[in-house]
Parts: structure tokens; C-alpha cells; sequence
């Protein structure tokens, strides 16, 4: 059964924005969740990852920058990346950046452009190079956009099926899939098709984490059911056959499913040993690795991206600001 929580917030300005959660069932209850705003004000803030220094760096969707944020919250924009194509779901999408930034100073960002959603990859105040194009972009949803380097070393992608349900079966297409790729953009080793696709059958992928050193990714679903999958490379989940659990041979199920009504997903985190799923219905669910807990932080509205920061922080996004939290 779902939690319903009914959250109290009081917010003092420089001060932790103190939330008392009161569960429906106990057990499964945090006790006080505090969250911080780092920074306000952002037009549509939509991923971050951290430089070795611990300086995170993030985007904005509709900006179409690449900002940084030290850790008392200052803001500063480093760049606005050329050719960004905005729609209601396009732009500016994932960041990710390179586990040997120490000796490449590398940075890797997915967006969207008039023709196609890329991956790019640069040095902070330069062009970006693109090494995945060709990625199906719809008119305005289904562009995926979140992207992780996973503890193999390897830089993953979500993907939406650009509003075409055929390109999520087609494995020669690189939408609707969950993508395996090297730092040059090449098929990573050990891909099943021998190709940059490592899982299909997905409809809008904006959620990647491992927990365990298992992949997980949110999906959004269509009118029915919002999806979170553990992925096995090859496997398909479904799309547009399966919109949630089915029966069909060959498809693989969720771990969890909600209605899209209460969901609609879109970062994930793993921190303290549960999953933090951002929620574009508002707040954020807490859950352990099989679905089940309920959401915090309602009042904030839409969540975007949960992050697991460096200093032991989560850092969680909305479309206008920066929060970090303990998440316990």
C-alpha cells in the first residue's frame, strides 16, 4: 500500500528547511527529513555531477548553460552550449563527468538539437565534440537525457523513443534503449548486440544508479504506469507492448510500477541504501531496492535529479532550485 505522508515545512531564510514526515505506517517512516536550498532561481535546472574538488556543475535545461555551484551555494556560469534546440522537454539535458578528470578534464552532456538528441563531450569554456548523434528527438517529449559513468568506467545513457513506441523494439535505432558507450562514443566492450544498445524496449529514460553495483533506470510510462526497471544487458522491458508488469514471452517486468497520475520519474539516486526517485508529480520517493516506500518533500513540487554527492550530501534539483539533505 502506498504511504500518504502529510509533510510540515517551515522555511526560515539561510536556515535547513525542517520537515516532519507523518506515515501512514510507521515502520516505513523517516523520522525528520532536513533539506537545504543551495541556490534559487534557475531556469529549468535539470542535472548535476561534481568536479574531483567537490565543485558541482550543472545544467539548465532551458538556458542551455552549464553552471557551477561551490559549496556555499554561488552560483557561476562557466558556458552556454551552441546549437541547443528548447522544447517542453528538450535542451539541455545530463551531465556527467569523467572519472579521470584529474588528467583529462573532460566533460560529457547530453541535448537535444533541431535534428537529433547527442552526447558531447569538451573542456569547460570550449565547443562540445559530439560522439553519439543520431539519437530520435520528438517534436517536443521523449528525449531521455540522463547519463552516468557506471562503476565499470563506461558512460551509460538513457533515451526516449522520440515519440515513435517502434523505435524502442528496433534495436537498430537508438531510441527508447538504455545505452553502453566508451569515452570516444564507440559500442562499449561487452554490449549484447555488438552495438551501442545495452537494454530496449524503454519509453523515456531520465533515471540511472547502481545500487550494489546493479543497474537501476525510472521510465516514464504513457497514461497507465511509470516504471522502475533493474537492468540486465539484452533484456527488454517491454515498451510499446508492456506500459508496466505483462505477461508477454520475452519481456521483462519492472521491479515497481505507479500510476502515472502519482509518479512520473525522472532522476535516481542510490544513497544510504535506499533509492531516491525524483518525482515531475511533486517530491520525491524513498525506497529500498524492491519499489516499496513513499515520498518526501512534497511541498517542494517537481523534483528532477537526485544526486549522491561527494561530501556525503544528496543533492536534490527542481526546475528552479538546488537542495542538499541527509535523506535519512
Amino acid at each position: 500500500m502506498s504511504l500518504r505522508r502529510t509533510l510540515a515545512v517551515t522555511f526560515a531564510a539561510a536556515t535547513a528547511v525542517s520537515i516532519a514526515a507523518v506515515p501512514a505506517a510507521a515502520a516505513e517512516a523517516p523520522s525528520i527529513q532536513a533539506i537545504r536550498q543551495l541556490a534559487s532561481g534557475l531556469k529549468q535546472a535539470w542535472s548535476i555531477d561534481f568536479l574531483p574538488d567537490g565543485t558541482g556543475l550543472f545544467t539548465q535545461k532551458d538556458a542551455k548553460t552549464i553552471s557551477r555551484i561551490d559549496k556555499a551555494g554561488k552560483v557561476t556560469t562557466v558556458q552556454t552550449i551552441p546549437g541547443v534546440s528548447v522544447t517542453a522537454e528538450a535542451g539541455l539535458l545530463g551531465i556527467a563527468v569523467s572519472p579521470k578528470y584529474a588528467t583529462d578534464e573532460t566533460v560529457f552532456i547530453y541535448y537535444t538539437t533541431s535534428s537529433d538528441n547527442r552526447i558531447a563531450k569538451l573542456k569547460l569554456g570550449q565547443p562540445p565534440t559530439p560522439i553519439v548523434t543520431g539519437i530520435p528527438r520528438g517534436s517536443q517529449y521523449h528525449h531521455g537525457g540522463r547519463i552516468r559513468f557506471g562503476p565499470d568506467g563506461y558512460l551509460y545513457a538513457g533515451t526516449g523513443d522520440g515519440q515513435n513506441g517502434a523505435n524502442a523494439q528496433n534495436k537498430n535505432s537508438l531510441g527508447g534503449k538504455v545505452l553502453r558507450v566508451t569515452t570516444d562514443g564507440a559500442a562499449a566492450p561487452g554490449n549484447p548486440f555488438n552495438s551501442r544498445v545495452y537494454s530496449y524496449g524503454h519509453r523515456n529514460v531520465q533515471g540511472l544508479t547502481w545500487a550494489n553495483g546493479q543497474l537501476y533506470v525510472s521510465d516514464i510510462g504513457a497514461n497507465k504506469l511509470d516504471e522502475l526497471n533493474k537492468i540486465d544487458p539484452g533484456k527488454n522491458y517491454g515498451w510499446p507492448t508492456c506500459e508496466g508488469p505483462c505477461t508477454t514471452a520475452g519481456m521483462t517486468n519492472p521491479v515497481k510500477a505507479w500510476p502515472t497520475s502519482s509518479a512520473t520519474p525522472s532522476g535516481l539516486a542510490a544513497y544510504k541504501g535506499s533509492l531516491y526517485l525524483a518525482s515531475l508529480k511533486g517530491g520525491t520517493y524513498k525506497l529500498d531496492l524492491n519499489g516499496n516506500g513513499g515520498k518526501l518533500w512534497t511541498n517542494l513540487g517537481r523534483t528532477r535529479d537526485a544526486v549522491a554527492g561527494p561530501d556525503g550530501q544528496l543533492y536534490t534539483i527542481t526546475p528552479g532550485a538546488l537542495y542538499v539533505s541527509d535523506g535519512s
